[in-house]
């Protein structure tokens, strides 16, 4: 379960992706397949949570991680490198960003 606090020491990580409608159920499917059987085992992995919007171009994935290395590790493996190729070309684009929470609201 993803924690949303300010002041935790975790890596937060959010990932956009462009893609067209025809695309996007292909698209959430690689990333469905690489979290169930890869990324999910990586050590420092916590949660994710995958977000499509109504028009289907675009995607949201949210992670966290227990350090900012271990979700930069899980990025360099030969398997991932593999897998990120063909989401590449399921997509315009997409773009992960290491963020640190600033604010929280219940």
């Amino acid at each position: 379960m993803p924690t949303i606090a300010k002041d935790t020491q975790l890596q937060t990580v959010i990932t956009t992706f462009e893609m067209t409608p025809g695309t996007c159920q292909d698209l959430m499917e690689a990333l469905t397949d690489a979290y169930d059987n890869f990324i999910s085992k990586q050590p420092g992995f916590i949660a994710a949570g995958l977000h499509v919007n109504d028009a289907q171009t675009r995607i949201a994935n949210y992670s966290q991680w227990e350090r900012r290395e271990d979700f930069q590790a899980m990025l360099r493996t030969q398997e991932m490198r593999e897998r990120n190729r063909k989401i590449n070309t399921l997509c315009r684009s997409f773009e992960p960003v290491m963020y640190e929470v600033s604010a929280a609201f219940d």
